[in-house]
């Protein structure tokens, strides 16, 4: 959970993060329970397995920086602070959630905490991250602006437009590229031609590359972006290597069609964030300690988000602009 200033990498932050990423995966574990059961309606994607990047980078940042998310983006939303009733009732379109049950799951943003929404466009949220990093620069205050996005927005214009500038502005921003391999159903090597920190690079901008399941890893390299942007520096981009363990969306469970088992299984087994931190604090009873907490936090979610009211129909056409 983020706080007023950034943690340092000792056992007691480490325990922090590793609640971060246990709620964001009990979290997302009853969403898709949730979806599967027809209690939810439309489509959400999981960020079950890339729990590390989210809570890696916002470990590093301030209540008052800011992020902006993807369509897979409730990991990002939770380890930037929010409340996991009030995005489950988001979920549920009930009118506790972020956005008054509007939004749902790919369109949550809490602005409290930082967080600039979701976007259900692949790269749609580059000019937003890019614009509130220009906006903290002409307002002379030392914000950071944190950009989430999949491997997938290496194929859209704007994400190049938006870092030319930012090399040209030395804007206070962080391209962060959660590289799952996948862009949807097809491996990124197919659609995704030459190196990805060249794309960055051509640019002058600092690049580095993470292994995107190990969170102490992620938070290093994050907290180097982002003292690098707070400091004048402009902006950086980081390629994190991670990985989904569900589908593109929840119920996807045949999935043989597009990647083979045996890789899904060795990222399960040998590469899953939650168990790489876990083993590193050793602390078997804290661990198990905070597994439980956070899922019985999670689960009194489900239940209230489920019995809570929905928005009133004289509401339909409120915050509708256009």
């Amino acid at each position: 959970m983020p706080t007023e200033t950034p943690m340092g990498a000792g056992v007691e932050a480490q325990l922090q993060m590793l609640e971060a990423m246990l709620r964001i995966r009990a979290f997302e574990t009853a969403a898709n329970q949730l979806y599967l059961s027809a209690k939810m309606p439309g489509l959400t994607h999981l960020y079950i397995g890339e729990e590390a990047v989210a809570v890696g980078v916002c470990s590093t940042l301030r209540v008052d920086d800011v992020i902006t998310s993807t369509h897979r983006g409730h990991g990002h939303c939770i380890a930037k602070g929010a409340d996991v009733r009030r995005m489950l009732c988001e979920l549920l379109g009930k009118e506790e959630g972020y956005c008054r049950g509007k939004g749902g799951s790919m369109h949550i943003a809490d602005h409290a905490n930082g967080n600039l929404g979701a976007n259900a466009i692949v790269g749609g949220s580059a000019g937003i991250a890019t614009g509130a990093a220009f906006a903290a620069q002409r307002l002379g205050s030392d914000r950071v602006a944190v950009c989430f996005f999949g491997d997938g927005a290496l194929g859209q214009g704007l994400l190049y437009e938006v870092m030319n500038m930012a090399a040209l502005w030395k804007l206070p921003v962080v391209y962060v590229c959660e590289n799952n391999l996948y862009n949807e159903y097809t491996h990124f090597s197919e659609v995704t031609a030459g190196s990805i920190p060249a794309r960055a690079e051509a640019f002058g901008i600092p690049t580095e590359e993470v292994d995107g399941q190990d969170v102490l890893a992620v938070r290093a390299a994050a907290e180097r972006a982002v003292e690098r942007a707070r400091s004048g520096g402009g902006p950086s981009f980081l390629l994190a290597a991670t990985y989904r363990y569900h589908g593109h969306h929840v119920g996807d469970i045949d999935r043989a069609y597009y990647r083979k088992k045996d890789e899904e299984e060795h990222w399960v087994t040998e590469r899953d964030p939650i168990d790489l931190l876990a083993s590193r604090i050793g602390d078997e009873f804290a661990v198990a300690q905070i597994r439980e907490r956070v899922e019985g936090e999670v689960a009194d979610a489900v239940a209230y988000a489920l019995h809570a009211a929905y928005p009133d129909p004289s509401e339909v056409t409120q915050h509708v602009f256009a």
